[in-house]
Protein backbone atom coordinates (compact mmCIF):
# COMPACT_ATOMS: atom_id res chain seq x y z
CA UNK A 1 0.00 0.00 0.00
CA UNK A 2 1.34 3.26 -0.94
CA UNK A 3 1.39 6.49 1.10
CA UNK A 4 2.37 10.52 0.90
CA UNK A 5 2.89 13.46 2.43
CA UNK A 6 1.29 17.04 1.65
CA UNK A 7 1.35 20.56 3.61
CA UNK A 8 4.33 21.86 5.70
CA UNK A 9 5.71 20.27 8.72
CA UNK A 10 7.30 23.60 10.17
CA UNK A 11 7.60 22.24 13.65
CA UNK A 12 9.86 20.37 15.74
CA UNK A 13 6.92 18.12 17.47
CA UNK A 14 5.62 17.50 13.75
CA UNK A 15 8.82 16.45 12.26
CA UNK A 16 8.69 14.00 14.92
CA UNK A 17 5.56 12.83 14.66
CA UNK A 18 5.95 12.33 11.08
CA UNK A 19 9.73 10.32 10.94
CA UNK A 20 7.90 8.08 13.98
CA UNK A 21 4.55 7.56 11.84
CA UNK A 22 6.65 6.90 8.84
CA UNK A 23 9.04 4.31 10.47
CA UNK A 24 5.69 2.32 11.50
CA UNK A 25 3.98 2.68 8.47
CA UNK A 26 7.47 0.97 6.35
CA UNK A 27 8.16 -1.20 8.80
CA UNK A 28 4.70 -2.49 8.03
CA UNK A 29 4.71 -2.56 4.15
CA UNK A 30 4.00 0.90 3.55
CA UNK A 31 5.48 2.96 0.13
CA UNK A 32 5.82 6.13 -0.04
CA UNK A 33 5.61 8.03 -2.97
CA UNK A 34 4.70 11.86 -4.02
CA UNK A 35 1.59 13.33 -3.43
CA UNK A 36 1.45 13.96 -7.01
CA UNK A 37 0.57 10.55 -8.13
CA UNK A 38 -3.10 8.71 -8.40
CA UNK A 39 -4.13 6.01 -6.52
CA UNK A 40 -2.58 6.88 -3.55
CA UNK A 41 -4.26 5.35 -0.80
CA UNK A 42 -3.18 7.29 1.97
CA UNK A 43 -2.14 10.74 2.63
CA UNK A 44 -1.19 12.91 5.44
CA UNK A 45 -1.81 16.47 5.18
CA UNK A 46 -0.04 18.86 8.04
CA UNK A 47 -1.98 22.05 7.77
CA UNK A 48 -2.60 25.25 9.69
CA UNK A 49 -5.30 25.41 12.53
CA UNK A 50 -6.58 28.88 11.25
CA UNK A 51 -6.61 28.19 7.93
CA UNK A 52 -6.18 24.94 6.77
CA UNK A 53 -5.16 23.52 3.01
CA UNK A 54 -6.99 20.60 1.58
CA UNK A 55 -5.25 17.97 -0.36
CA UNK A 56 -7.58 17.56 -3.23
CA UNK A 57 -7.85 14.02 -3.69
CA UNK A 58 -7.52 12.29 -7.20
CA UNK A 59 -9.70 9.26 -6.19
CA UNK A 60 -12.21 8.86 -4.14
CA UNK A 61 -10.38 5.75 -2.39
CA UNK A 62 -7.92 8.26 -1.08
CA UNK A 63 -7.98 8.49 3.26
CA UNK A 64 -6.63 11.59 4.00
CA UNK A 65 -5.20 12.52 7.73
CA UNK A 66 -4.85 16.10 8.45
CA UNK A 67 -2.73 16.60 11.16
CA UNK A 68 -2.53 19.88 13.06
CA UNK A 69 -0.66 21.48 15.82
CA UNK A 70 -1.85 23.81 18.87
CA UNK A 71 -0.28 25.00 21.81
CA UNK A 72 -3.21 25.28 23.73
CA UNK A 73 -5.42 22.90 25.33
CA UNK A 74 -8.65 23.57 24.18
CA UNK A 75 -11.78 23.34 27.02
CA UNK A 76 -13.68 21.32 24.49
CA UNK A 77 -11.82 19.36 21.96
CA UNK A 78 -14.42 18.36 19.90
CA UNK A 79 -15.59 21.99 18.81
CA UNK A 80 -11.93 23.22 18.72
CA UNK A 81 -10.80 20.91 16.28
CA UNK A 82 -13.64 19.89 14.52
CA UNK A 83 -14.31 22.68 11.96
CA UNK A 84 -10.57 21.95 10.92
CA UNK A 85 -11.11 18.45 10.32
CA UNK A 86 -13.67 20.00 8.01
CA UNK A 87 -12.11 22.78 6.42
CA UNK A 88 -9.47 20.14 5.69
CA UNK A 89 -11.57 18.26 3.78
CA UNK A 90 -10.34 14.88 5.66
CA UNK A 91 -11.13 11.60 6.81
CA UNK A 92 -9.83 12.08 10.20
CA UNK A 93 -7.82 14.88 12.22
CA UNK A 94 -5.02 14.07 14.29
CA UNK A 95 -5.60 16.70 16.81
CA UNK A 96 -1.68 17.55 18.29
CA UNK A 97 -1.93 19.45 21.40
CA UNK A 98 2.00 20.50 22.59
CA UNK A 99 1.92 22.30 26.23
CA UNK A 100 5.21 22.31 26.28
CA UNK A 101 6.09 19.93 29.32
CA UNK A 102 3.31 17.43 27.72
CA UNK A 103 2.32 16.23 24.18
CA UNK A 104 -1.34 15.26 23.92
CA UNK A 105 -2.98 13.62 20.35
CA UNK A 106 -6.29 13.30 19.94
CA UNK A 107 -7.95 11.55 17.05
CA UNK A 108 -11.12 13.32 15.73
CA UNK A 109 -13.70 11.40 13.32
CA UNK A 110 -16.58 13.02 11.21
CA UNK A 111 -19.25 10.94 13.09
CA UNK A 112 -17.91 13.59 15.55
CA UNK A 113 -15.99 11.39 17.85
CA UNK A 114 -12.68 12.05 19.47
CA UNK A 115 -10.41 10.26 21.65
CA UNK A 116 -7.16 10.61 23.17
CA UNK A 117 -4.07 8.59 22.40
CA UNK A 118 -1.64 7.98 25.01
CA UNK A 119 1.90 8.82 25.09
CA UNK A 120 4.78 8.68 28.10
CA UNK A 121 7.91 10.33 27.45
CA UNK A 122 11.01 7.91 26.24
CA UNK A 123 7.54 5.57 25.10
CA UNK A 124 8.24 6.86 21.40
CA UNK A 125 7.78 3.03 19.92
CA UNK A 126 4.70 2.07 22.22
CA UNK A 127 2.95 5.57 20.70
CA UNK A 128 3.64 5.12 17.23
CA UNK A 129 2.67 1.09 17.34
CA UNK A 130 -0.56 2.92 19.09
CA UNK A 131 -1.08 5.00 16.04
CA UNK A 132 -1.07 2.77 13.39
CA UNK A 133 -3.07 -0.05 15.03
CA UNK A 134 -5.68 3.06 15.73
CA UNK A 135 -5.15 4.74 11.91
CA UNK A 136 -4.68 1.56 9.57
CA UNK A 137 -7.91 -0.03 9.76
CA UNK A 138 -9.55 3.23 8.95
CA UNK A 139 -7.14 4.15 5.98
CA UNK A 140 -7.64 0.33 4.42
CA UNK A 141 -11.56 -0.03 4.80
CA UNK A 142 -13.87 0.16 1.42
CA UNK A 143 -16.44 3.32 1.69
CA UNK A 144 -19.85 2.44 -0.16
CA UNK A 145 -21.50 5.49 -0.58
CA UNK A 146 -22.66 5.33 -4.49
CA UNK A 147 -25.79 5.44 -5.62
CA UNK A 148 -27.42 4.20 -8.56
CA UNK A 149 -31.01 5.58 -9.18
CA UNK A 150 -33.75 3.73 -11.24
CA UNK A 151 -36.86 5.25 -12.17
CA UNK A 152 -38.64 2.10 -11.73
CA UNK A 153 -40.34 2.88 -8.40
CA UNK A 154 -44.10 1.45 -9.07
CA UNK A 155 -46.93 4.21 -9.46
CA UNK A 156 -48.68 3.24 -6.00
CA UNK A 157 -45.58 3.58 -4.24
CA UNK A 158 -44.72 7.21 -5.46
CA UNK A 159 -46.64 8.70 -2.39
CA UNK A 160 -45.48 5.80 -0.07
CA UNK A 161 -47.30 3.39 1.51
CA UNK A 162 -47.98 2.02 5.58
CA UNK A 163 -44.38 1.24 5.78
CA UNK A 164 -42.95 4.68 5.12
CA UNK A 165 -45.76 6.30 7.13
CA UNK A 166 -44.20 4.00 9.83
CA UNK A 167 -40.53 5.12 9.01
CA UNK A 168 -42.01 8.66 9.02
CA UNK A 169 -43.56 8.75 12.59
CA UNK A 170 -40.62 6.50 14.23
CA UNK A 171 -38.15 9.46 12.78
CA UNK A 172 -40.08 12.02 14.27
CA UNK A 173 -40.31 10.17 17.97
CA UNK A 174 -36.25 10.03 17.19
CA UNK A 175 -35.81 13.60 16.68
CA UNK A 176 -38.45 14.73 19.29
CA UNK A 177 -36.60 12.81 22.23
CA UNK A 178 -33.11 14.10 20.24
CA UNK A 179 -31.34 11.12 18.97
CA UNK A 180 -30.87 12.32 15.97
CA UNK A 181 -27.73 14.96 17.23
CA UNK A 182 -27.70 17.37 14.98
CA UNK A 183 -24.08 17.96 13.94
CA UNK A 184 -21.79 21.09 13.32
CA UNK A 185 -23.34 23.32 10.75
CA UNK A 186 -20.87 21.44 7.83
CA UNK A 187 -22.36 23.74 5.33
CA UNK A 188 -21.92 27.38 7.32
CA UNK A 189 -18.25 25.93 8.19
CA UNK A 190 -17.36 25.12 4.43
CA UNK A 191 -18.35 27.50 0.74
CA UNK A 192 -20.15 26.18 -1.25
CA UNK A 193 -18.00 24.49 -3.20
CA UNK A 194 -15.88 22.74 -0.86
CA UNK A 195 -19.51 21.36 0.83
CA UNK A 196 -20.20 20.05 -2.48
CA UNK A 197 -16.73 18.01 -2.59
CA UNK A 198 -17.52 16.42 0.75
CA UNK A 199 -20.84 15.34 -0.28
CA UNK A 200 -19.47 13.88 -2.75
CA UNK A 201 -16.34 12.19 -0.96
CA UNK A 202 -18.22 11.18 2.24
CA UNK A 203 -21.85 11.05 1.81
CA UNK A 204 -22.64 13.40 4.68
CA UNK A 205 -25.03 15.94 3.89
CA UNK A 206 -25.50 17.96 7.33
CA UNK A 207 -28.92 18.53 9.22
CA UNK A 208 -28.99 15.20 11.40
CA UNK A 209 -26.58 12.34 11.92
CA UNK A 210 -28.17 8.49 12.57
CA UNK A 211 -30.98 6.77 10.40
CA UNK A 212 -33.34 4.06 10.39
CA UNK A 213 -35.04 1.65 7.58
CA UNK A 214 -37.95 -0.86 7.76
CA UNK A 215 -38.18 -4.27 5.80
CA UNK A 216 -40.62 -4.04 2.35
CA UNK A 217 -40.03 -7.36 1.37
CA UNK A 218 -37.50 -10.13 1.34
CA UNK A 219 -34.95 -8.52 -0.61
CA UNK A 220 -35.92 -4.47 -0.40
CA UNK A 221 -36.67 -1.96 2.52
CA UNK A 222 -37.39 1.45 3.01
CA UNK A 223 -34.61 4.08 4.53
CA UNK A 224 -34.27 7.61 5.52
CA UNK A 225 -32.10 9.26 2.78
CA UNK A 226 -28.94 11.63 3.92
CA UNK A 227 -28.29 15.20 4.84
CA UNK A 228 -32.47 15.09 5.85
CA UNK A 229 -34.30 16.50 8.64
CA UNK A 230 -35.16 13.27 10.22
CA UNK A 231 -38.05 15.02 11.63
CA UNK A 232 -40.05 15.64 9.06
CA UNK A 233 -39.40 12.61 6.11
CA UNK A 234 -42.12 13.10 3.52
CA UNK A 235 -40.96 13.11 0.22
CA UNK A 236 -40.55 9.45 -1.39
CA UNK A 237 -37.19 9.35 -3.14
CA UNK A 238 -36.03 12.64 -1.57
CA UNK A 239 -36.11 12.13 2.29
CA UNK A 240 -37.29 7.73 1.88
CA UNK A 241 -35.91 5.67 -0.85
CA UNK A 242 -36.42 1.91 -1.17
CA UNK A 243 -33.25 0.10 -1.63
CA UNK A 244 -33.45 -2.56 -3.36
CA UNK A 245 -29.52 -4.04 -4.08
CA UNK A 246 -26.20 -3.85 -3.23
CA UNK A 247 -24.35 -4.30 -6.74
CA UNK A 248 -20.88 -5.60 -4.96
CA UNK A 249 -18.62 -5.71 -8.05
CA UNK A 250 -19.46 -1.76 -9.06
CA UNK A 251 -19.43 -0.77 -4.80
CA UNK A 252 -22.52 0.75 -5.41
CA UNK A 253 -26.52 0.43 -3.72
CA UNK A 254 -29.17 0.41 -5.96
CA UNK A 255 -32.02 2.04 -5.43
CA UNK A 256 -36.15 2.54 -7.10
CA UNK A 257 -37.37 6.03 -6.96
CA UNK A 258 -40.28 7.81 -8.89
CA UNK A 259 -39.56 9.25 -11.88
CA UNK A 260 -40.58 13.01 -11.20
CA UNK A 261 -38.02 13.42 -8.66
CA UNK A 262 -34.45 14.47 -8.28
CA UNK A 263 -33.12 11.94 -5.91
CA UNK A 264 -31.12 12.12 -2.57
CA UNK A 265 -28.36 9.71 -1.69
CA UNK A 266 -29.82 6.99 1.07
CA UNK A 267 -27.79 7.03 4.26
CA UNK A 268 -24.57 5.97 4.54
CA UNK A 269 -25.09 3.16 6.50
CA UNK A 270 -27.50 1.73 3.92
CA UNK A 271 -25.03 -1.09 3.23
CA UNK A 272 -24.90 -2.12 6.96
CA UNK A 273 -28.99 -2.05 6.58
CA UNK A 274 -28.73 -4.22 3.32
CA UNK A 275 -26.57 -6.92 5.13
CA UNK A 276 -28.82 -7.28 8.15
CA UNK A 277 -31.83 -7.69 6.30
CA UNK A 278 -30.77 -10.27 3.66
CA UNK A 279 -29.26 -12.59 6.23
CA UNK A 280 -31.80 -12.40 8.73
CA UNK A 281 -35.07 -12.21 7.50
CA UNK A 282 -37.14 -12.02 10.79
CA UNK A 283 -35.58 -8.51 10.91
CA UNK A 284 -38.21 -6.02 10.20
CA UNK A 285 -36.44 -2.80 11.36
CA UNK A 286 -32.91 -0.97 12.09
CA UNK A 287 -33.01 2.01 13.68
CA UNK A 288 -29.03 3.64 14.09
CA UNK A 289 -28.93 6.45 16.74
CA UNK A 290 -25.83 8.12 18.34
CA UNK A 291 -26.39 7.11 21.77
CA UNK A 292 -24.68 4.09 24.16
CA UNK A 293 -26.61 1.42 26.46
CA UNK A 294 -24.67 -0.22 29.09
CA UNK A 295 -23.62 -3.86 29.08
CA UNK A 296 -24.10 -4.32 24.75
CA UNK A 297 -21.47 -6.20 22.83
CA UNK A 298 -19.64 -3.39 20.44
CA UNK A 299 -17.22 -3.68 17.32
CA UNK A 300 -13.62 -2.85 18.50
CA UNK A 301 -12.80 -0.59 15.80
CA UNK A 302 -14.59 3.05 15.12
CA UNK A 303 -14.54 2.03 11.38
CA UNK A 304 -15.91 4.69 9.40
CA UNK A 305 -19.84 5.13 8.53
CA UNK A 306 -20.52 3.54 5.40
CA UNK A 307 -18.09 0.96 4.90
CA UNK A 308 -18.21 -2.53 3.96
CA UNK A 309 -15.99 -3.52 7.49
CA UNK A 310 -17.95 -1.50 9.93
CA UNK A 311 -21.21 -3.02 8.16
CA UNK A 312 -19.25 -6.38 8.45
CA UNK A 313 -18.21 -5.96 12.07
CA UNK A 314 -22.12 -4.98 13.20
CA UNK A 315 -23.23 -8.06 10.94
CA UNK A 316 -21.19 -9.89 12.98
CA UNK A 317 -21.93 -9.40 16.17
CA UNK A 318 -26.09 -9.45 15.19
CA UNK A 319 -25.61 -13.24 13.99
CA UNK A 320 -23.44 -13.68 17.37
CA UNK A 321 -26.31 -12.75 19.35
CA UNK A 322 -29.16 -15.42 20.24
CA UNK A 323 -31.59 -13.96 19.02
CA UNK A 324 -30.31 -11.44 15.87
CA UNK A 325 -34.09 -9.90 15.01
CA UNK A 326 -33.92 -8.01 18.03
CA UNK A 327 -29.90 -7.00 18.79
CA UNK A 328 -28.44 -4.02 19.93
CA UNK A 329 -25.15 -3.42 19.02
CA UNK A 330 -22.79 -0.76 19.82
CA UNK A 331 -20.41 0.94 17.36
CA UNK A 332 -17.01 2.03 19.22
CA UNK A 333 -17.09 5.87 19.50
CA UNK A 334 -19.89 6.22 17.67
CA UNK A 335 -23.51 5.16 18.69
CA UNK A 336 -25.97 1.54 18.29
CA UNK A 337 -27.40 0.03 15.82
CA UNK A 338 -30.54 -1.64 16.60
CA UNK A 339 -32.78 -4.95 15.00
CA UNK A 340 -36.37 -5.53 15.84
CA UNK A 341 -39.46 -7.02 14.73
CA UNK A 342 -40.63 -3.51 13.43
CA UNK A 343 -39.76 0.03 14.56
CA UNK A 344 -42.48 -0.17 17.83
CA UNK A 345 -40.84 -3.58 18.85
CA UNK A 346 -37.27 -1.07 18.86
CA UNK A 347 -38.91 1.55 21.03
CA UNK A 348 -40.11 -0.92 23.28
CA UNK A 349 -36.81 -2.15 23.76
CA UNK A 350 -34.65 0.90 24.22
CA UNK A 351 -37.16 3.07 26.45
CA UNK A 352 -35.60 4.40 29.39
CA UNK A 353 -32.02 3.08 28.61
CA UNK A 354 -30.52 5.37 26.52
CA UNK A 355 -27.54 7.35 27.66
CA UNK A 356 -27.41 10.05 25.23
CA UNK A 357 -23.65 10.74 25.59
CA UNK A 358 -21.47 7.91 23.70
CA UNK A 359 -18.21 6.77 25.35
CA UNK A 360 -15.14 7.62 23.78
CA UNK A 361 -11.69 5.22 23.73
Amino acid sequence: MVYSVSGQINTDVLRWFMDGVQQVLQKNGYRFVDPAEKDIRLVFNFVEASSPRPYRRKAQATYVISVVETNEQPQDVLRAAYPTLIRALSNLLIYIVNTGDHIHTYFVTLEQGYYKVPYEMGQDDKYFEYIFKRMEPLASSSLIINNEFEPDLPEDLWEGDDITEQVRLAAKKIDEIDLFPAPFPIQEILPPEDFRHVKRLFGIGGLSYGNLSARKDDRRFWMSASGVNKGNLSRIGEDMLLVKHFHEERKTMQLSVPPNVTPRRVSVDAIEHWMIYTEHPKVGAVVHIHAWMDGIPSTQINYPCGTVELARAVAQLVREEDNPDRAIIGLKNHGLTITGRDLDDIFERIEGRIIPQVPMS
